[in-house]
Order: C-alpha cells, then structure tokens, then sequence
C-alpha cells in the first residue's frame, strides 16, 4: 500500500546535502517520489509500504552519512529535541571560534613580527578552526567515505590549506627565503572566516527556525493531555493519544478541546478561530461537533469522541500544511540540478584559478593563486540557492495556514497566480447554503396562529419548513397537537387543529382550496417573487392568512470578495443548478460578470473545460459533492472548508472558513510567495555569479584588487540570512488590500 509520510532528516549542512539525501531516497526500492527540503530538514516520502519500510529508508540514509528520524510516535519530539541540542552546540561554537578570532585579529594586525605572537596566533586558530570548526572536517571525511562533497568540503579545504600554507610558512621560512619570497601568516584568515561561517550558520539556524513557526503553532494547539469520564462517572486525566473513539471526555471553562466529538451533555461557548478564522464564539448544546485545538469559553461540557489521534481535522490540518511545506515548486528542480554538482564545479574552478595565477603571474603567483583558490572555495554558496524556494514556500504557505488557507502543495501557488478567470459555486459559496425566512406578511387577525404554522410544518420534511419553524418565534413553548396531517406532493402540506384545516405551501394549493388571498398579500408576494425568493402561503379552507419569503441570504463578504477579484483582474463567472430567477437575484447582489443557470454538476466540469480551451486559467470555488467535478477539472480548485470531504479532498487550496475573501486573499499570497522566490532565486545567482570572478582576481589586472579571505567569509555567510531574512518578510505581508 502507498504511504506518504515526513521524515526529519539530521546531518544536512547546505543544499547539496538535500540534493544528496534526495537522490539516495529517490533510489530506493519502492519509493514513488521523494522531496527533501533544506530549509525544514525534512523529508517527504511517497513509497510503496509491502516494497520499503522506514527503517530501510533510514539505513540508506545513514549510509550516505545523514541520519533519518523514523519514530512514527515521537518523531516531531525527536526532531525538536534533536534541532534544539545542534543548535546549542553550533551557539557554543560559534561563541568559542569568534572569542579566539579577536585575539588572532589583533596579534596577525600588532605583533606579528614578533616571534611569541606567532605562535600564539598558531595555537590559538589551531582550536577555533579546528575545535570549534570540528563540523566543517567531520562533515568533510564523511562525505569524501561515500565519494560525495557539500558546502562544508569547501570550507574545510579553504581554511585547512590557509592554517597548513601558515603552519608551514612559520616552521620553515627559510623555505620561500631562499627563493626571495616573504612568508606571510594566514592564521586569522583560518580563524575570522571559520567564526564568520559558523555566525551565518546560527543566524540562518534561527531564521529557518522561524519559518517553521506556523506548524508548530498548529502542534501546540493540541493539549497534552485529556479528561476521559468512566463508566461510573469519574474522571480521570491521562496523555491525549491514550483516548480513543468512543470515550467520554470532559471540558471545563478556559481549557482547550483535546478531540474531535459530539456533545452530550453542557453548553458553552466555543472559540473556533484558530481552525475557521471566525472570530465570533459558536454555541455548543446537546448534539453540537466540536473540534480539537478551539477554545472551550465559560462554560462546561462533555463530548464523545468521534476521531482521534490523526484522524482529527486538526491532526488533518497539520499534516496538509506540512505535505504543502514540504513539497516542491516546478522551478527547485532546476535549483536541485544546480546544487548537486555546484561543489565540485566550484572546486575545480578554485584549482584553475590557482594554476592561472602560478602560470602567469611568476613572481608573486603562487602566494596570489593561494589566497585566491582559499577565496573562491570560501565565498562560493549553494546555501543560498538552495535555500531560495523552500523558504519562501514555507513561510507562504504557514502565512495562508494563520489565515484560515490551506495550501495542498507548492504548485498550487504557482498556478494561483496565473488565474484569470474564477468560477463560483452559488449555493454554500456566494450564498449561506441555508435557507432563512427573509420577511413575512399576516392578515387581520391572523397572527394569533403563529404557533399552528410553526406545528405543521414542524411535521413536515421539506426543506424550508425547519427555516419557518425557527422564525415563528415559538421558542421552548410547546407546539398545538395537529391531527389529520398530511403531505401534498407537489403543492405543500395540510393539517387540522381546533377543527379547522390549515394549508402551507404554494399558490397552487391555494387556489386548490379555494382560500382568496388579499391585495396587501399578493401585493407583498409580488415584491418577493421579483427579488428571487420563495413564496410560501399559509392559509384555512376560506382565506390566505399569511405569507413567508424564504431566502438562502449572500454572504455579507460575497460582494466584496467578487470587487476584489475584480480589480485584480480576474474574471468572475457563477453557476448553479438553481432557477433562473434566483440565479439572476444573486448574481446581481454578488456583482458577477456572468452567470448560468440550471446547471447540473457534469454540466459545470464541462463549462471549466470551454474555458480552458478558449486559452483561460480557471479556478473552481465549491463546497459541495455536486462540485467536484468541476474542481478536478479546473486549473486551480478551491474548496470552501465547511462543505463536503470529497470537495475538500479534490481542491489544492481549501478555505477553513465561509468567508469569500479568503479568495482573493490567496491569489494575493501566491503573487507575493513567487515574487519572493524570483527575489531570492535572483539575488542567490547574482551574488555567486560575481562573487566567484572577483574572489578568483579578474579585477587586479585593472585595478590591483584582491578580495581577502576574510570579507569572502563574511559575504558567504550574509549571502544565506539575506536569502532566509527576505522570505520572512512574506510573514508580515497584507494579504488584504483596499
């Protein structure tokens, strides 16, 4: 059976790595697909169960010198732990190369000609690069043991040849003396550029730490632990993935709902924003779903438990934003192609450039080439190419997460941002999806019988009769005792009380039983019907007594979601399965630029699909089974999150919430998500495009510049929090605009 799962990988220490860790999981046997994703350390695995297994993953992986974290249970623990203890240690690395870099700064600028101050300078960059630095040569050995290389060869070689070239230069001068050439010292080269190095890799730690941030919000939603309720009434607290479905667990005020479930027994209110993004409390009572991770208010309450563990919409939540996070945008596989062969390109380029200098440049080349090949083996940096998409991925799609928008994965935003043309469901997209009664007229005398209306149709099983009930205002009070009810199909229903036979439903079962209505009532009714609504009468075997316009009301954000979409650009078409008359009302309200009507829910797929071919770039937007269709085959799908599974399975974006301005509001992201990529991707190439050239010295025929070692360590480890700092700029981006 095919699975999917998200590894947290260990060990990665630039983009060539992930390009590596890709690679060997991609050949493993039975592995559909795998993406690896620098920026989270993570791995997204789709492989075929009865073929691999994650254990066998892991050994591949740690064969090609990385490690995988495979425990299913405690994996994001794992993964935590194992993030916060390498960050601790690379901070004390950090602290100890940039503590002993300031001692061998300042004897290589004052006391190098001294004798004592070379040979502290010896000792002292001894332990920062080859202490504190120990990552870079551990990470080296290991990789060369599988015939591979990354960032951290390039590194090692460029310091461990400037303290060797150093270390030699102070044991033999006599060595370059004999030949006319001054020996010089390296040694704060060595130590400057292994401090510079390790800072940009804790600043680049902290900032994809950062970008991670919206999925462990998400995790943190979920308490530890839940109140589960015994057979015999008691309560007891035990660890949250010890509930099952099924179990009785309690809620008091203040605390956090744990599970999915039903109420059984309480009210209260429940703030759902963090899943729906409305930020009004929803009233629980007997019978009402709660979800995990809302916000039990005042009240208290017991639910049964329907889902658990990761089969919570939360749990599901979770797992779609992390599969989004993970996934790649079309444009990382060139990214990807580039990384896994830019340390060798770059190594051999460094040897080049030293045998140029050495060539032909006698007098002072060798010296010269060295100090150019140690710069350009330093300032070259695939982190940042690698780190261009991923991280503005992330932090796109965790922004769209806090927003109430669940992006299914990176192509989606990729597709967003092309859509011209925007499909709109009606019912349960435009509009509540739920019929209300809008308005209603009673002749003379005739309210009194609120409470016989209200019975009636409490009998009956269409539809609008539920919307009646509740706006008879009848509340708790008990209804009057109808006899003799009966369904008319077609026409309405029929009931007695007190004797009398009372009819609701349509006109024709008006005239059918002969009750007149008045000119005040036709006149109300005619209104109504111009507006699109429906009409239902009430009325005894004499007289029409009353009139109710029932409507399934726009949503109030509707209009103004289809005026933003507009004034991007994007076309707006509606279709429905409803009448013409009602199609035309909501259109109208709504602001669409065309609309259809009684279409059937084949008809809708085939409509994207003429849309398509005349050359548009659709996006669907449906709540309902009847949509999928449609959805499947538009180029961008959006689900509404409060309609169907099938639909929310179909889509590539769901909205958590009703709210239509979640539309436009995700077009806006994925602009600004691929704007940041193009920034990132441009500034990554720009700078190794002319940072190579200027380390290996094109510039000191016309000028006499040579970049330093030094400034080349400190531009590398900048190239990577720039690339990293500007895609969590997206985070405090406005995804509304006036």
């Amino acid at each position: 059976m095919r699975k999917k799962e998200i590894f947290p990988i260990t060990g990665l220490g630039c983009a060539a790595c992930a390009a590596r860790v890709n690679k060997v999981l991609n050949a493993c046997d039975g592995v559909q697909e795998a993406n690896v994703n620098y920026a989270s350390a993570t791995a997204l695995v789709d492989y075929d169960d009865s073929k691999c297994s994650p254990e066998s993953l892991r050994k591949a992986v740690e064969e090609a010198g990385y490690g995988l974290i495979t425990d299913a249970e405690n994996e994001e623990e794992a993964a935590e732990a194992e993030r916060v203890r390498q960050y601790r240690t690379l901070r004390i690395q950090t602290a100890g190369a940039l503590v002993l870099a300031v001692p061998v700064f300042v004897l290589s600028m004052f006391f190098m000609d001294l004798r004592w101050g070379q040979w502290l300078s010896a000792v002292l960059s001894a332990v920062a690069v080859f202490v504190f630095g120990r990552r870079f040569f551990i990470n080296t050995f290991r990789q060369l043991r599988h015939g591979a290389v990354n960032m951290d060869t390039l590194v090692a070689s460029s310091t461990g040849v400037a303290w060797l070239f150093s270390a030699f230069n102070l044991l033999f001068p006599e060595f370059w003396l004999s030949r006319g050439i001054e020996p010089h010292l390296y040694f704060e080269s060595a130590s400057v550029i292994v401090a510079f190095i390790l800072i940009g890799r804790l600043l680049e730690a902290r900032a994809k730490h950062k970008t991670t941030g919206a999925v462990r919000a998400l995790m943190g939603l979920q308490p530890k632990t839940v109140t589960v309720v015994a057979e015999d009434g008691t309560e007891k607290e035990v660890p949250v993935q010890w509930a099952q479905a099924g179990d009785t667990v309690a809620v008091r005020p203040g605390e956090r709902v744990a599970l999915d479930g039903t109420v059984l027994a309480g009210e209260s209110y429940v703030d759902e924003s963090m899943l729906s993004g409305e930020p009004v409390p929803v009233f629980k009572q007997d019978g009402s779903e709660v979800y995990a991770g809302t916000i039990n208010q005042r009240g208290a309450f017991r639910f049964r438990v329907d889902r658990a563990g990761g089969d919570t919409v939360l749990s599901q939540i979770i797992r779609m934003v992390q599969d989004a996070q993970g996934s790649k945008a079309p444009v990382q596989n060139l990214v990807d192609r580039v990384a896994s062969v830019f340390v060798p390109v770059i190594m051999g380029i460094a040897v080049v450039v030293f045998a140029a200098w050495w060539i032909f440049a006698p007098e002072d080349g060798f010296i010269h080439g060295l100090l150019c090949m140690i710069t350009v083996l330093i300032i070259a940096c695939p982190c940042a190419l690698g780190l261009a998409t991923p991280t503005a991925i992330i932090v796109g799609v965790g922004k769209g997460a806090r927003n109430g928008i669940l992006i299914k994965d990176a192509a989606s935003l990729e597709v967003a941002r092309k859509v011209d043309t925007v499909v709109l469901d009606k019912t349960g997209t435009l509009t509540e999806g739920r019929p209300e009664v809008a308005d209603q007229c009673w002749g003379p005398g005739a309210e009194s019988l609120r409470p016989v209306l209200a019975a009636i149709e409490s009998l009956s099983e269409h539809p609008l009769a539920e919307a009646v009930v509740g706006a008879m205002g009848c509340g708790q009070q008990s209804l009057p005792e109808i006899s003799a009810f009966e369904n008319i199909p077609g026409k309405g229903v029929r009931g007695t009380y007190g004797g009398i036979t009372y009819y609701v439903g349509s006109q024709e079962l008006l005239r059918d039983c002969g009750a007149g209505p008045s000119e005040e009532l036709l006149a109300r009714t005619g209104e109504w019907l111009a507006q699109a609504r429906t009409v239902i009468w009430f009325a005894d075997s004499t007289r029409a007594l009353a009139a109710v316009a029932v409507t399934d009301r726009i949503k109030p954000t509707s209009a103004e979601a289809v005026a933003k979409l507009h004034h991007m650009g994007i076309r707006t078409v509606m279709l429905t399965g409803d009448n013409e008359a009602s199609a035309a009302a909501v259109a109208r309200q709504a602001g669409v630029d065309e609309y259809h009507a009684g279409v059937l829910p084949q008809d809708k797929a085939a409509f994207v699909k003429r849309l398509q071919d005349a050359g548009h770039k659709v996006a669907m937007v449906g709540d309902g089974i009847n949509d999928s269709a449609a959805l499947a085959q538009a180029d961008l799908s959006i689900a509404m999150g409060r309609g169907s599974d099938i639909a929310m399975d179909t889509a590539m974006i769901t909205i958590l919430s009703s709210d239509l301005m979640r539309i436009p509001e995700a077009i806006r992201l994925s602009h600004l998500t691929i704007c940041t990529i193009r920034q990132n991707l441009f500034w990554a190439f720009i700078y190794n495009v002319i940072a190579v050239p200027v380390a290996a010295g094109v510039l000191y025929p016309f000028s006499g510049f040579l970049l330093n070692p030094m400034i080349g360590g400190a531009a590398m480890a900048l190239s990577s929090v720039s690339v990293v700092t500007n895609s969590l700029r997206l985070r405090n981006k406005r995804l509304s605009q006036k």
